[in-house]
């Protein structure tokens, strides 16, 4: 699955987000400057990694959402091509109108690097496939403003439609629902603050990431 990778001014996990998609998907992966218009031809799966973009002025990815190369992965998205937003590339895609809702403060207004455990809430999707449903898996997370919030009308409709991808078992930042990972109506777009690209190697203490991106190339 041919990958481009985001890079806005101030992301710093592209490095891990590339060698998520060179080593699961396809060697050919290459990053993408956010100035550029159009994704390299081919681009079946479009990666937004974490970091602090534009060093998260205003609010968390609402500049980077409005960098050129958006109307380039929004067509994408809307053709039907994968959208992958972890992190700050979640914040980026509810900032850009991709995904509903938005991402606050963490509840208790600290910033949380640790690991935490999910729930597969539902396996049916092009990026949890590989997993069974209710299965726990540990990834890490890395945030200050993973606290995710909508309206009431927004929450029901998520969780009517399963668009609840990925659930806190221990929330650690105050997200209604304990909702960690979410996609749109599609769900050909998914956004999760946790990071899987960081748990692929049990060097690193989780391989639970890696079937997000095994259950993309097995789509």
């Amino acid at each position: 699955m041919k990958t481009a990778v985001i890079q806005f001014p101030g992301s710093n996990c592209d490095a891990d987000a590339l060698h998520a998609a060179k080593l699961l998907l396809d060697d050919s992966a290459e990053f993408v400057w956010h100035t550029e218009t159009d994704l390299p031809e081919g681009t079946e799966l479009v990666f937004l990694p974490g970091g602090f973009s534009y060093g998260d002025h205003l609010r968390s990815g609402a500049i980077a959402a409005r960098s050129p190369i958006m109307n380039a992965v929004k067509a994408h998205a809307e053709a039907g091509g994968y959208v992958l937003g972890v992190c700050n590339g979640f914040q980026v895609l509810t900032e850009a109108g991709l995904l509903p809702g938005a991402l606050s403060r963490n509840r208790d207004i600290h910033f949380h690097c640790q690991s935490v455990h999910l729930r597969v809430e539902n396996n049916q999707t092009a990026f949890s496939r590989a997993y069974t449903q209710g299965q726990r898996i540990e990834i890490p997370i890395a945030h200050g403003e993973g606290n995710y919030y909508a309206s009431a009308a927004t929450i029901a409709e998520l969780e009517e439609g399963g668009r609840v991808v990925f659930r806190y078992a221990d929330n650690p930042n105050g997200s209604l629902n304990d909702i960690a990972g979410i996609v749109n109506k599609r769900g050909n777009v998914l956004g999760m603050m946790p990071h899987p690209e960081r748990a692929l190697e049990s060097l690193l203490g989780s391989e639970d990431g890696r079937g997000v991106f095994e259950s993309l190339k097995a789509k």
